[in-house]
């Protein structure tokens, strides 16, 4: 039974050039970045397609269909929350049936049907549920969009290739490049023409940008390389807690060898997946892949609810070793989330005046998180991961991991640098009598306001696109869209989150007739002290990530190229 444990190759990727088998003399004469280069152009195209509707949305529920302010931001919250869980779907559909391929293929035209929709409720002018029902539709395209693309963009590269491998981890980098750089100029542009010419030209944009972004995505299809559906994972990840359940007083073999795994000439009884090692964490699961007495003499080893795999029982444990990375990136994207509303708060009460006839919007400031995103990936890129690679002389540089626990450090700089200076804003409206004055200008540069913006966006881009990276190494194979989706959710969860400590803060603050810390008129409040109070719980956050990343363990694959160990 030693054998079954012993690493073996497995063709996981199917290479249209090859019929399915990896050869290698093929791989090399392979421009690496000929697939994925596709993929970037379609996802720079889907966000600005994107944020053509989202950017804009709440002045056109207010101004088209009569909403009030808090009417609108409601169902606009409500759809982004939706944009950030149905990546689940997709991510469930893609790993279990249909490949990411197909499903790409499905949700970019569930997508563009939602835009046309959009459109054609500006041109026709007709009722708006039929807006809503188009506004879902593309909520359900795009969130089943989004988990597939950067899975199916790194499965172009050839994992045994160290050179290739160390292009995989910086197409993440690209990845996150163009998906800022999509939105900067949607933001800005398609903006513009839905305010001063028209709805209906500007959704009209998008959907013509969402149409590039499908033509960019098809124009790679004969050169793509595939992952092979493996089933559901839902049904995998079942399968093992009620085996484990089953056996409670089935006795664990000392020698782990001895557990369940297929034959060393066949592949993981998972479908398009390599087999995984045995790890010693949560051995209450490795009574799945126990042979118990009964099971010896019947022979019977095929009913998955009672006998699973090695490689199955460990996929599970990949699951829960991720569950604590998880978790802290809720509390970072909470974070994050101060940049679209507290820190546009602020800027509101400050003076936007750049030199005598140009106002700047307070919203307008995030553009200098956009940029630094995509200024601090090139620094990243070609500057720092190669000279970290030397220095610690491994393929990577800095690991995921450590990526990771550097943006959450930065972001919690943000939060100080935002408390710093609302002290100082406060100070200014004391010293000018502005106390109970609401509608004056703080005589204080908005511009101010551009080094808490420039550190989030350094944040931003060690964390994100570490943690892209991170959910597709780590996940197994037949999971990696599955685990890319929990980004998303993360940042659905991190919204919820920022929107019930905010109800909180203000409930506990407001008692005994107090104005609370977020009063209408901040000249009143105490939003520093809120700042502060983000400030903390990103510095618990970083110690409980640092803790979870410490006792963090690499997937072992059982393969003869071992995975670069953090």
């Amino acid at each position: 039974m030693d054998e079954r444990l012993e690493p073996t190759e497995v063709p996981l990727l199917q290479d249209p050039n090859n019929s399915g088998s990896r050869n290698k003399s093929n791989t090399r004469a392979r421009w690496p970045w000929k697939g994925s280069i596709f993929i970037l152009g379609a996802k720079f195209f889907e966000r600005m397609a994107f944020y053509g509707v989202d950017t804009n949305l709440v002045t056109y529920l207010t101004g088209e269909l009569n909403k009030s302010n808090a009417v609108a931001a409601t169902i606009s919250t409500t759809w982004l929350g939706t944009c950030n869980v149905t990546p689940l779907i997709g991510a469930i559909t893609a790993d279990a049936y249909l490949g990411r391929y197909t499903t790409m293929a499905i949700a970019s035209t569930l997508y563009f049907i939602g835009l046309i929709t959009l459109t054609s409720v500006s041109v026709l002018k007709l009722p708006s549920v039929v807006f809503y029902l188009g506004l879902y539709v593309m909520a359900l395209g795009s969130g089943s969009f989004m988990p597939c693309i950067v899975a199916f963009g790194a499965d172009q590269f050839d994992y045994s290739s160290p050179k290739e491998r160390i292009r995989k981890s910086s197409f993440f980098n690209w990845f996150f490049f163009v998906s800022n750089f999509g939105p900067l100029l949607s933001s800005t542009g398609v903006v513009w023409v839905e305010d001063n010419v028209s709805w209906a030209l500007g959704f009209g944009i998008s959907t013509l940008i969402m149409g590039f972004a499908m033509g960019a995505f098809y124009s790679g299809t004969p050169i793509y390389r595939h992952q092979k559906p493996g089933g559901s994972p839902l049904t995998r990840i079942c399968q093992v807690i009620v085996a484990s359940v089953r056996k409670l007083r089935v006795q664990v073999p000392s020698d782990k060898s001895l557990l369940y795994e297929k034959e060393q000439e066949e592949e993981s009884a998972v479908p398009g997946s390599r087999k995984l090692n045995y790890t010693d964490e949560f051995k209450c699961l490795d009574r799945a892949a126990t042979i118990s007495d009964d099971e010896t003499k019947s022979g019977e080893l095929c009913n998955g609810w009672r006998i699973c795999t090695v490689t199955q029982v460990e996929e599970v444990k990949i699951l829960l070793r991720m569950v604590p990375i998880w978790a802290t990136a809720i509390i970072y994207t909470s974070a994050y989330a101060q940049a679209h509303t507290m820190f546009v708060e602020q800027g509101k009460t400050m003076n936007n005046s750049i030199g005598p006839h140009f106002k700047i919007p307070a919203a307008s400031l995030y553009m200098f998180n956009s940029v630094t995103c995509m200024l601090w990936v090139l620094v990243y890129d070609f500057v720092i991961a190669p000279a970290m690679r030397k220095l610690k002389r491994n393929e990577k540089g800095l690991s995921e991991l450590q990526r990771m626990g550097i943006g959450k450090l930065f972001a919690m700089f943000s939060m100080v640098c935002a408390a710093l200076l609302e002290i100082k804003r406060l100070q200014v409206v004391k010293s000018h009598n502005l106390v109970h004055d609401a509608d004056t200008p703080v005589p204080l540069s908005i511009l101010w306001q551009i080094p808490q913006y420039v550190l989030l966006g350094i944040a931003e881009t060690f964390v994100l696109a570490g943690q892209l990276e991170f959910f597709y190494e780590e996940a197994p194979d037949a999971m990696r869209t599955l685990c890319s989706a929990l980004s998303h959710l993360s940042t659905a969860f991190g919204n919820y989150f920022s929107s019930v400590l905010v109800i909180l803060v203000m409930l506990i603050t407001t008692r005994g007739g107090s104005v609370g810390w977020i009063p209408n008129n901040l000249n009143e409040g105490h939003l520093d002290y809120y700042f502060w109070l983000w400030a903390a719980l990103s510095l618990l956050n970083l110690a409980a990530y640092v803790a979870a990343a410490h006792r963090y363990r690499n997937k072992h694959v059982a393969h003869q190229i071992r995975d670069v160990l953090i």
